[in-house]
């Protein structure tokens, strides 16, 4: 209806327009109606009325404040329209913000477009998007960062998680049995006073670890029936060993972050199956290094090689976690990362996690006791990586833009006589593909330089040893000269900006302050235009 009436008084405004010379006296009249317009259109941006859109309450820095004292929990993306993250998340945010309202939580979902709203952007801190933030209890100045899932799933569970208890008071035998009972595995914290710091930041660990559930005893006779005589936090499981106890330290009390990773580790089956299901908990335990045995499971004399490799995953766990891998099913899709097809299995891998890292054995062994002794060797660093390298194309150095791969990299890069500029990219990178055209441009620019070498690398089918790219693109420059330098470039991705890069001897030069403006009345950096590392694909 709204659309409809400011269409009317267009039309209102356009007819005396044209009747004005006609009927004479009615310019007054015309600027009387713009004059309304107007001030009923700042009566809108003023207002602190709240609107929705999809259940998510849509704020600005006038209505931002009256949410906060209207609602005790509220989740806040600060989002941009173009952020094609953004663009994701908001159907999930949307049924989230749905799910929450019809179970009649006190927590709300609101979003705030960070590139209009830049005085809240500003005071928030906004960097990046989407960014969410809690708000507690009206509290504007220690907002809570997000940190779950971003799904409709896993931003319920963690808001239901702050608005309720975090943990389920059991209180006796058979309650905690069936609580135990109740799913695969579930953690409960014994502690003689629910009110002591102890106690304090098990909730805390239980409110950020949505994904588990968590209950919390206090009783003697809980105590005793679980056999423990101090505070203690347990993981009862159905699978490997039933009962873990993590005693509380009673000098340095409970560590949250000790007791998080802690629970990760052993909330994992000893030896994992690579699955579509398992791989977010493979990824999100953060354990150092990933030990891979790559065999088909329809090979019945493959499949009892697990046995010799689950013997010898006891005495790793929390430093390697064991994973099977079925390179005939999902594991098939990491294959090319290893650069290994399904005629490879069996096969080990160990991984270690901080750089991709990669090693092999000379010879295949799947005895308990060969892959403790080589998991042992490369933990004491005593076996080199196993790199990949593709096989150089016969015309890698006829076309402007140099083609490197593993086994050429050094001769080029390191190159005493010429100044290497190198892009290291994935084939699948959309920032990849964007910036493509630059680069052939940026090499067209210098082929006839004898002393400016233009290159590129596929990253995933080429590895370095003292080199590591952990985002797509990554752009470095190897000034000539001796000394094996290397710089990265951090500027804006276009042509011009490289060849001041080249011409400036592998430094940008320096941009004159950004001066106040109309458009700027601070002098600072818009936080409406995103950093140039946030397009960059990470691994």
């Amino acid at each position: 209806m709204r659309g409809c009436g400011s269409r009317l008084v267009w039309l209102l405004v356009l007819s005396l327009a044209w009747l004005g010379p006609a009927l004479g006296g009615e310019d007054e009249d015309e600027e009387v109606i713009e004059e309304e317009e107007k001030e009923k259109k700042e009566d809108e941006v003023l207002s602190d009325e709240i609107k929705e859109e999809d259940n998510v309450l849509v704020l600005h820095e006038h209505n931002f404040a009256r949410a906060l004292s209207e609602h005790q929990l509220l989740l806040v993306e600060f989002y941009a329209p173009w952020c094609g993250h953004c663009q994701q998340l908001a159907p999930a945010f949307a049924q989230a913000a749905t799910e929450l309202r019809n179970e009649s939580s006190p927590a709300r979902l609101a979003k705030v477009d960070a590139t209009a709203q830049t005085a809240l952007a500003t005071e928030f801190g906004i960097t990046s998007y989407p960014t969410l933030k809690l708000f507690r209890d009206g509290n504007r100045t220690h907002p809570l960062a997000y940190t779950g899932r971003m799904d409709s799933q896993g931003i319920v569970r963690w808001m239901q998680r702050r608005a309720g208890p975090s943990a389920t008071l059991l209180q006796d035998t058979d309650t905690i049995a069936a609580f135990i009972n109740s799913q695969d595995l579930v953690v409960v914290g014994f502690f003689k006073d629910l009110k002591g710091e102890a106690a304090q930041a098990f909730f805390e660990v239980a409110a950020e670890m949505v994904d588990m559930t968590f209950g919390v005893a206090e009783a003697a006779e809980l105590f005793q029936a679980y056999g423990l005589s101090a505070d203690t936090v347990c993981l009862f499981k159905k699978f490997d060993e039933r009962q873990t106890n993590f005693p509380v330290d009673p000098a340095r009390g409970l560590d949250t972050a000790e007791l998080t990773r802690l629970l990760r580790i052993h909330s994992l089956q000893l030896v994992m199956e690579f699955t579509n299901e398992t791989s977010s908990q493979i990824f999100g335990a953060k354990i150092p290094h990933h030990m891979l045995l790559f065999l088909n499971k329809s090979s019945p004399e493959q499949l009892s090689l697990r046995d010799g490799f689950r013997a010898a995953a006891g005495g790793f766990r929390g430093e390697v976690l064991f994973v099977v891998v079925d390179v005939t099913g999902h594991g098939a899709d990491v294959l090319p990362f290893f650069g290994m097809t399904a005629a490879d299995a069996p096969t080990l891998r160990l991984v270690k996690m901080e750089n991709n890292r990669k090693y092999q054995m000379e010879q295949d062994n799947f005895s308990d006791s060969a892959i403790r002794t080589f998991i042992q060797a490369v933990l004491d660093g005593k076996v080199k990586p196993h790199l990949l390298s593709a096989e150089p194309p016969e015309d890698w150095d006829t076309r402007p833009v140099k083609v490197l791969v593993g086994k050429t990299f050094e001769q080029v890069a390191f190159d005493e006589t010429k100044n290497v500029f190198v892009k290291f990219y994935a084939p699948w990178c959309p920032h990849c593909q964007e910036m493509a055209a630059a680069w052939e441009e940026l090499a067209e620019r210098y082929k006839d330089r004898e002393d400016i070498v233009i290159a590129e690398m596929d990253s995933t089918a080429n590895e370095l040893e003292n080199i590591t790219i952990h985002g797509y693109p990554t752009l470095h420059y190897f000034p000539a000269g001796p000394g094996r330098k290397m710089v990265e470039f951090k500027g804006t991705r276009d042509v011009e900006t490289f060849s001041k890069f080249l011409e400036n001897g592998g430094t940008l030069p320096e941009e004159p302050p950004v001066t106040k403006t109309p458009e700027n009345s601070t002098g600072k950096e818009d936080p409406s235009v995103p950093r140039t590392d946030e397009s960059r694909d990470e691994l």
